[in-house]
């Protein structure tokens, strides 16, 4: 018996990273998973469907709010419902705010904010009509503190955490719980461009010294997915070794 038999995941963004560690995660749990990417990974279909439960792959643009109602749609239909929204689509576009362009700012809330509106709004009325469900987004420890240089995604970061803080209050009556993951240094494909000398005065700074993994972050996902969270809604859990604690 896993901790999410019989539920079914819809998870933006998830062909690399810590979104495919939380569809892997899910899968190995029990779940069906739905996904969607701007370029599906057709290796991270297979390892899903390997664990012998559903998985399917969707093409969309996360930010774009005609496309992610037609996903959600079309994922509901195929799957009977979804239980499980996970708000993990995410850019960046570093610069100092002073040298940041209009489209370096409108580009990355559209991709990790208003994706996660865009799908919140067209998920949550299925909750609310099962009086069940668990929305999860992706957030970050620079949107509780900023980051110089990252002032778009700090920003973006941060309103995840009030959307859904607001979303909690909304829909609690109806049994949908809505929390945030705000990450600390996760080893991903963008920090392992980072010199070996700086990512090492990196996690100095970290009580637990070491980075993070894509699966430490589905760890939590999954503690949010499933029952075992049942009373837990507008919280921010930090998964970041006791950085900036």
């Amino acid at each position: 018996m896993g901790l999410l038999d019989g539920k079914v995941a819809l998870i933006t963004g998830a062909s690399r990273g810590i979104g495919r560690a939380i569809a892997l995660k899910f899968a190995s749990e029990g779940a069906d998973v739905a996904f969607t990417d701007i370029s599906v990974d057709e290796n991270t279909l297979a390892e899903l469907r390997a664990f012998g439960h559903r998985a399917e792959a969707y093409r969309s643009d996360a930010s774009d709010f005609a496309q992610a109602h037609e996903v959600v749609a079309k994922v509901a239909e195929a799957f009977g419902g979804i239980d499980i929204l996970v708000n993990n689509a995410g850019i960046t576009r570093d610069t100092l705010l002073l040298r940041m362009d209009e489209s370096q700012w409108d580009d990355v809330i559209g991709v990790n904010l208003k994706s996660a509106f865009n799908f919140v709004h067209a998920v949550a009325p299925l909750m609310a009509r099962r009086r069940s469900g668990s929305i999860i987004s992706l957030s970050s420890v620079v949107g509780m503190h900023g980051n110089a240089g990252q002032s778009n995604y700090s920003a973006s970061k941060a309103g995840l955490i009030g959307l859904t803080k607001s979303a909690a209050k909304e829909f609690g009556a109806r049994g949908v719980r809505a929390n945030c993951i705000a990450p600390g240094f996760i080893r991903s494909t963008m920090t392992e461009a980072v010199p070996e000398e700086i990512r090492q005065n990196w996690v100095k700074t970290i009580p637990m010294r070491r980075e993070g993994t894509p699966e430490d972050v589905a760890g939590v996902a999954l503690f949010l997915a499933s029952d075992l969270s049942a009373y837990v809604t507008g919280q921010v859990v930090n998964c970041c070794g006791g950085m900036g604690c």
